[in-house]
């Protein structure tokens, strides 16, 4: 009899005449010599996933893919390294059912990315990273579960295109940008003439408005003006009459329109003016209506 221990999230195969017989886990267990034997997987594993060649680790393992190129649907070289995750969660088979487990894995992964990397758009890529990675991820969990292993996670750690795609790439960048600027500034602009003509269209309105306002004022305070002028008129007549008559109050109103009249022709710019009616006559009648009205 002869013993080993095996450390914490580790285990063993034991072997009886080549064949495996069963999976020690952690701790102290003892072997039957040259009857049973610790399986070594350096041959096919070297130094990955397990110490001393014996010891298969069970805990969560992490490999690198490195930078490798691929082309796009569009026929655009880009490069891919990416990162996944994984763990035995059956050692026998992990041994067993594949010649090089690790090497096995990464070209499963390695087949999906391209594979996935061919069947689409370099515009997708760049922006599905997410998709990208849970693709992947899910189609290499179909294969590695026949080998005992589970994947944990597939990252996309950069996606790179080559440098005429970069040039290309900014080129159209930087002419996306000037047609945007160019199309905000176009758009400022028309704001600002359709401000501005609102704004003119508006002064104009309240300047109408208050031209309307002011002509209705003006019309009011002329009627009201007129209907006093009247009505002092009204007033005037009324007491003419009553203090010199009927007949005496046609002449005077008579005399007052001719007298007006003169009084404008006097007034005007012309240098001869001809008279037909005496302006006497018209004297006398509103000296008399003087004296009338003295007397009274």
């Amino acid at each position: 009899m002869f013993c080993k221990i095996i450390p914490q999230a580790h285990c063993l195969i034991v072997e009886r005449f080549g064949r495996p017989v069963r999976v020690a886990g952690s701790g102290l267990h003892f072997f039957v010599p040259f009857f049973e034997t610790a399986k070594d997987v350096t041959r096919g594993w070297g130094n990955l996933a397990n110490k001393d060649g014996i010891f298969i680790e069970l805990s969560e393992q992490m490999r690198d893919t490195k930078a490798r190129a691929y082309f796009t649907k569009d026929n655009v070289q880009v490069s891919v390294d990416c990162l996944y995750r994984w763990r035995i969660t059956d050692p026998i088979k992990a041994v067993y059912e594949v010649d090089d487990l690790h090497k096995t894995l990464m070209e499963v992964v390695l087949a999906e990315v391209r594979s996935f990397v061919g069947a689409n758009e370099l515009n997708y890529l760049l922006t599905s990273r997410s998709t990208f990675s849970d693709h992947v991820a899910t189609a290499v969990a179909d294969s590695a579960t026949k080998w005992g292993i589970t994947i944990v996670s597939v990252e996309i750690q950069r996606l790179e295109m080559d440098a005429a795609t970069k040039d290309t790439m900014r080129a159209q960048l930087e002419a996306s940008r000037t047609g945007v600027a160019m199309k905000l500034a176009a758009e400022g602009e028309a704001e600002a003439i359709r401000l501005k003509a609102e704004g003119e269209a508006a002064a104009l309105l309240a300047r109408a408005n208050a031209e309307k306002q002011a002509a209705i004022l003006k019309a009011e305070g002329d009627m009201q003006a007129t209907a006093l002028r009247a009505e002092g008129e009204q007033r005037y007549l009324q007491l003419l009459t009553e203090t010199v008559g009927v007949d005496s109050a046609a002449k005077i109103l008579l005399a007052q329109k001719t007298f007006d009249a003169y009084q404008k022709i006097a007034n005007g710019n012309a240098s001869k003016v001809y008279m037909e009616t005496p302006l006497m006559p018209t004297l006398d009648m509103i000296v008399s209506k003087s004296q009338v009205v003295e007397k009274s």
